[in-house]
């Protein structure tokens, strides 16, 4: 793959060829390479090492790659580069293929024979369809600076910062820890590591170890056999088994039974286990994400977590940021899934005033991105004007937010509705443990919820 020579020729759109007949035909090379930098790839993970590294502006992809279905790497590069343009070229026109390549997201398909002035003309229109001219590069990198990350979006230092982290690391196997509060989206990185890591086309495995019993953990990591218990009456592969050469994400790794805890570390360490009812020993190969939204190092103080099995998650450590300190992405966000639920309701309001978005950015966030997307679902379904003013904004959100020219009584409303509304969700709801924590009489507690709306 010529990758080397892409670094500093800036002045040309760049096309790349991906698939060894295209890049082999040497007289279609120089006819394009008159009016463009033409480069190749001749497998898939060539393509995708090139999409992350470089600025490609249309790909024309062989549906017959060495390594992989043509279609699924278009799949792939969309999910990447939602924006970048790929024209589909093969041997043989099949309908089937051709409607799997326009629903994957392909600008065209081409069948060989063909004309090189027809290819111009239609690498021509499909750079034109985002207004990239042939001198184009600041528009370039424009549209790719405000491009979503995969799924996620964010222009602050942090976040670019933690973008960058994950196009480094998911090149290797090593085990990576995500921390942060709840709603700061820990899958979507996750999930960014295993998209853009060699394991890309096998399973993404998540095991939510809050939500399944402690009890039933074991059968649900590893599976069992028939009749390794009362009702088990055929033999089931567990989720590490089925996840072979893929990636497990281990959310809410924090609630994981301590002595789990101590069977997860011996599979992290030897790539194998028995399942339940079974002497067999079961090899599998995969790649751990582990998140969680408590200090690890605390639990480790207390005895609830295990030092050496955070040791081993904890190779690739990421932090992400809560919302309210990257305050300057609320809008960004905002504005991100207005236009995701627009296109999903087909109608509904376009944009934010400016009062609106600053009701937004100054507003604290317990509930991170995930709360903002679902005030914005909210408004989407219930506003029907074009533009939303800040009396759009539902009250609940704007009671919670202390703005500059609110009383002293609505700003401690305000602090005690946001802090008792933590200090529940960190104990599930319990009154009692939160009446405990908070130092309150649960009476007091419960007249508190009761006024403040929780």
């Amino acid at each position: 793959m010529n990758l080397e020579s892409m670094k500093g020729q800036e002045s040309r759109n760049k096309i790349l060829l991906v698939g060894g007949e295209l890049g082999k035909d040497h007289a279609f090379r120089a006819a394009l390479g008159y009016r463009f930098e033409v480069f190749s790839a001749e497998t898939a993970g060539d393509a995708v090492a090139c999409i992350l590294e470089y600025v490609v502006d249309v790909v024309l992809l062989d549906v017959i790659l060495p390594d992989a279905d043509g279609i699924q790497l278009l799949h792939k590069l969309k999910r990447i580069h939602p924006a970048l343009e790929v024209i589909v070229v093969t041997g043989v026109r099949e309908v089937q293929t051709a409607v799997r390549a326009i629903k994957a997201g392909a600008f065209e398909y081409v069948t060989r024979p063909f004309g090189v002035q027809d290819l111009h003309d239609l690498i021509h229109r499909a750079l034109k369809k985002h207004c990239v001219g042939p001198k184009g590069m600041t528009l370039r990198n424009k549209r790719r600076g405000s491009q979503p990350f995969e799924e996620m979006v964010g222009q602050d230092e942090r976040m670019q910062e933690v973008f960058q982290y994950i196009v480094t690391i998911a090149r290797t196997d090593g085990a990576v820890l995500i921390q942060g509060e709840s709603g700061t989206g820990k899958e979507l990185v996750a999930r960014a590591i295993h998209s853009r890591s060699s394991r890309w086309d096998k399973p993404f495995s998540v095991v939510n170890c809050a939500a399944v019993p402690q009890t039933l953990m074991e059968r649900e990591l590893f599976g069992h056999n028939r009749g390794a218990f009362t009702g088990a009456t055929q033999t089931l592969p567990g989720k590490m088994e089925r996840a072979d050469k893929g990636t497990v994400f281990l959310d809410d790794i924090d609630s994981l039974d301590i002595h789990l805890q101590a069977k997860l570390l011996r599979f992290i360490q030897e790539k194998e286990f028995e399942r339940l009812g079974s002497t067999r020993v079961t090899r599998v190969d995969v790649r751990f994400v582990a998140a969680c939204n408590r200090s690890l190092r605390r639990m480790i103080s207390q005895g609830t977590f295990r030092e050496d099995l955070y040791f081993r998650l904890n190779v690739f450590p990421i932090r992400l940021p809560p919302l309210r300190k990257r305050r300057k992405d609320i809008p960004l966000l905002a504005k991100h899934f207005l236009n995701r639920y627009r296109e999903t309701h087909g109608a509904g309001p376009r944009r934010f005033t400016k009062g609106a978005c600053q009701l937004l950015t100054e507003y604290d966030w317990p509930g991170n991105v995930r709360e903002l997307e679902n005030l914005i679902l909210r408004i989407c379904t219930l506003t029907r004007k074009q533009t939303i003013q800040r009396s759009d904004i539902p009250m609940d959100t704007q009671v919670s937010t202390p703005t500059r020219d609110c009383s002293l009584k609505e700003a401690v409303r305000a602090f005690e509705r946001r802090y008792i509304g933590k200090v529940l969700v960190s104990v599930n709801g319990s009154r009692k443990e939160a009446a405990k924590r908070l130092g309150i009489h649960r009476n007091t507690l419960l007249s508190k919820i009761g006024n403040l709306g929780l």
